[in-house]
């Protein structure tokens, strides 16, 4: 009993068993979804020799003193983005997206390690002395801090890990305490490229709520013409960008949109996850028989769609049993975050919980058709060495402050 005592006195089991079992989950789905299929046959021993590699990782990073995180905030996040600039130079392109390097027969997505550098410099940033969050300078230097990496993943073009590090960068804002118009401004900008997307009626309509918004609050006339000259330029750099794009680019952002407007196509993936889904039914058809996993209908399944495996051979018991693996572990990371009293553990705690999250939110939402495809994957399910490393970092940091909490709590 005393042992088990100190194990959880210093050890938190609610982070690491559900993590535990979701990649457990994710072995099962991957080894299913690759063993018919002669190009993907490897990717079971890869995502176990990941597995490894990443507990090795845990385990170093929650053994580490916990002030270190702070100290570590800038060169991670300058590291960070020197990889995001190096890919783009001499990177992989795969899907379209130039955003692999390669290195002994594995690749490696940068943009995974930077959203976990950006949710630290902000931290920092924003739990400095003095800091005043409802200033317009705090403001514009934290969303700054935040878009330079998203400047650089969109060049790859990775819209999916542009709109994570979008939403952290919200959620933070909104953590530290922003005030309703400060969470207006850094909001309307995204809101405003977002229906830029959709077309000029969209685009206007967002326009005219800007101006109606601005209207209410009241803010001094120089203030209110600045952000909405900045909501004008956004949407038109958004279009602008879209333009840019090569013709297979645009094809896939509008398949964002819609996905059901090319059937045979870039929609192909999200309409025949709905039907491995519910094909599944309750109890699922059973390991290893699903027709649509076994007959490779969904191309690299393994990855962004491997919910839909776990929905096909598995059922709906088996679906909410990974969702509420993931529950509990949102619920223990938050349940630090709002204990911490370390503001600096408290903001990076909840950057890595909004990562966990948006992941996890648009990654079932799309497989289910709730949500549009951005190629997001699950954490600690899908397969891919860089996604699953960067989730255990996180959850050893989650774990450190955890060890730690009698002294930052």
């Amino acid at each position: 009993m005393r042992i088990d005592y100190k194990l959880n006195d210093k050890f938190d089991m609610g982070l690491v068993i559900p993590a535990f079992l979701l990649f457990c989950i994710g072995l099962a789905a991957i080894y299913s979804s690759t063993l018919h299929n002669p190009h993907a046959t490897g990717n079971f021993n890869k995502q176990l020799l990941f597995g490894i590699a990443s507990v090795i990782l845990f385990f170093v990073t929650y053994s580490l003193p916990t002030n270190i995180f702070r100290t570590l905030a800038v060169p991670s996040y300058i590291f960070s983005l020197l990889l995001l600039m190096v890919v783009l130079i001499i990177g992989r392109r795969v899907s379209g997206a130039k955003a692999w390097l390669g290195m002994a027969g594995f690749g490696f997505q940068p943009s995974e390690l930077a959203k976990l550098g950006t949710v630290m410099i902000l931290a920092a940033f924003l739990s400095r002395k003095n800091s005043a969050i409802d200033s317009f300078k705090d403001i514009l230097i934290a969303v700054l801090l935040g878009f330079i990496p998203i400047i650089l993943v969109l060049a790859e073009p990775d819209l999916g890990s542009s709109f994570v590090f979008i939403a952290l960068i919200i959620v933070m804002l909104f953590w530290k305490g922003i005030s309703l118009f400060g969470l207006f401004v850094v909001l309307s900008p995204a809101i405003l490229a977002v229906s830029s997307l959709f077309g000029i009626y969209y685009f206007i309509s967002g326009l005219v709520l800007v101006i109606i918004s601005l209207f209410i609050f009241r803010k001094d006339i120089f203030f209110s013409a600045s952000i909405f000259a900045i909501n004008l330029a956004v949407g038109f750099f958004t279009s602008y960008m879209l333009m840019a794009l090569r013709q297979h680019q645009q094809t896939r952002i509008r398949s964002f949109i819609n996905p059901s407007a090319d059937p045979l196509g870039a929609g192909y993936n999200a309409i025949q996850a709905k039907v491995a889904i519910g094909s599944g039914g309750l109890w699922g058809k059973g390991f290893l028989a699903g027709s649509q996993t076994q007959l490779q209908f969904i191309p690299e399944q393994w990855t962004d769609f491997i919910y839909c495996v776990i929905g096909e051979e598995f059922g709906f018991f088996g679906t909410i049993i990974t969702l509420g693996l993931f529950l509990y572990l949102f619920i223990r990371v938050l349940k630090l975050a709002c204990t911490a009293k370390n503001e600096f553990l408290s903001l990076t705690l909840i950057g890595i919980l909004s990562i966990y999250f948006i992941h996890f939110i648009v990654n079932v939402g799309m497989v289910v058709g709730i949500m549009p495809v951005i190629g997001i994957p699950l954490p600690f399910v899908s397969y891919g060495g860089s996604s699953l490393i960067v989730s255990m970092l996180m959850l050893g940091i989650a774990a450190n402050v955890y060890r730690t909490r009698k002294n930052y709590t």
